[in-house]
C-alpha cells in the first residue's frame, strides 16, 4: 500500500492574519464512577478565516465534545484551542461571557434550544441583542431586517416558533446566532431533523451568510447533502483528526462544471496517522507494520511480509533490519 505524501493545499483567498479555529494536541477527558473516557485524544484542527467546513465522524468520535469546547461551554483536559482570538483553555469569567455573546455563534440541532417560543422571530433577535448588549439600540431594527432577509425568512418576521416550519426555524436560528456580528458560527447537526430538501435549503442558507457575511463556519453533521455546499470535509476518529477531503470545481473540455474531490490522510505533528478502516481490512494490517521511504512516497506492508531487498542506486531507504527508522 502507497500513502500520497503531498501536502494539502491551503483554502484559497485565506487572509495572513491566521486561522479562525487552530486547535493543537487538544485532550479532553471525561470522569464518571472512577472510570475515565478520552473523549479527545490530541486532536489537530485549523480553519481559516472565512472558511466553511463540514465535520463528520460517528457517534462518540469527539464531535460534539470538541463543538461545546469551541463554543465556550466546556474546557479541554490538555492541549490549546484558539477561537477568534481568545485562548479557550486560559479564558475565564467576563472574558468567556463576553466571547460567547459576540464572538462566536451558535445553532442548536433542536429547535427548541434556539429560539424562546413566546417570541416572534424578530423578537427572538432582539433578545439576542438585548442580552448581549453588544449591537447600538439604534441599529438593531435595521441588523435584524437585514438578517432575516439574507435568511430568506422576513415574510415571517412577526410569526413565533410554533408558526413555522423546520427550515424556517433553523432559518431563524441561524440569524439569531449571527445577531451581534460573531466572527464564527458553530452549527451541531443543523439539519438533523428536517427532510432532504429542506436541508438543502438550510444549508444553502449558510452558504450564503459565509460568502457574503464572511463568517467561518463549522458544521458537524451526518448529512451527506453538506458536500454540495463546503469545500472541506474534516472526519473525526477515536477523538482525532483522521481525513480531510478537500473539493474544488472545474470546467472540462465541453465547458461543463464538474465537482472534484480529493482525500487526505492527516499527518499530526507527532508523525501519527490514522489509516482507513478498509486499508487495514483489506491488507490485514493489525499490531506492528513495516515502512519503507521510496523516492515519492511512503510504503506500508503487513509486518509478517518480508521486505523485498532494496535497489541500490534508485534512491530507496529501509531501516535495516532490528534498528528503528531514523
Amino acid at each position: 500500500m502507497s500513502l500520497d505524501t503531498s501536502v494539502a493545499p491551503a483554502a484559497a483567498g485565506s487572509p495572513p492574519a491566521g486561522p479562525d479555529i487552530l486547535c493543537s494536541e487538544l485532550v479532553r477527558i471525561f470522569t464518571a464512577q472512577g472510570v475515565e473516557v478520552q473523549a479527545l485524544q490530541g486532536l489537530e484542527l485549523r480553519v481559516e478565516r472565512g472558511e466553511m467546513v463540514a465535520l463528520v465522524g460517528a457517534s462518540g468520535s469527539g464531535k460534539s465534545t470538541l463543538l461545546t469546547i469551541l463554543a465556550g461551554l466546556d474546557t479541554p483536559t490538555a492541549g490549546s484551542a484558539r477561537v477568534a482570538g481568545h485562548d479557550l483553555v486560559t479564558m475565564r469569567g467576563t472574558e468567556r461571557l463576553d466571547y460567547q455573546r459576540s464572538s462566536v455563534g451558535f445553532v442548536w440541532q433542536q429547535s427548541g434550544r434556539n429560539l424562546l417560543p413566546y417570541l416572534s422571530a424578530a423578537e427572538n433577535i432582539g433578545m439576542a441583542h438585548a442580552v448581549a448588549g453588544v449591537v447600538p439600540r439604534r441599529d438593531r431594527a435595521r441588523i435584524t431586517d437585514e438578517l432575516l432577509d439574507l435568511l430568506t425568512v422576513g415574510d415571517v418576521a412577526d410569526r413565533r416558533p410554533d408558526q413555522l416550519s423546520g427550515g424556517q426555524k433553523q432559518r431563524v436560528a441561524i440569524a439569531v446566532a449571527l445577531a451581534n456580528g460573531p466572527r464564527v458560527l458553530l452549527a451541531d447537526e443543523p439539519t438533523g431533523e428536517l427532510d432532504e430538501a429542506t436541508s438543502a435549503d438550510v444549508l444553502a442558507a449558510m452558504e450564503t451568510v459565509n460568502t457574503e457575511r464572511g463568517v467561518t463556519t463549522l458544521i458537524v453533521t451526518h448529512d451527506p447533502a453538506v458536500s454540495e455546499h463546503v469545500d472541506r470535509t474534516v472526519r473525526i476518529r477515536d477523538g482525532r483528526t483522521s481525513t480531510e477531503t478537500l473539493r474544488s470545481t472545474h470546467v472540462d473540455a465541453d465547458g461543463r462544471s464538474v465537482r472534484v474531490a480529493e482525500e487526505y490522510a492527516v499527518l499530526d505533528r507527532a508523525g501519527r496517522m490514522q489509516l482507513p478502516a478498509e486499508f487495514t481490512a483489506a491488507l490485514a494490517l493489525r499490531d506492528r507494520v513495516r515502512l519503507s521511504l521510496e523516492p515519492d512516497r511512503v510504503e506500508v506492508r503487513p509486518g509478517d511480509r518480508p521486505v523485498p531487498k532494496p535497489d541500490t542506486g534508485h534512491g530507496k531507504h529501509r531501516a535495516p533490519e532490528g534498528e528503528e527508522p531514523s
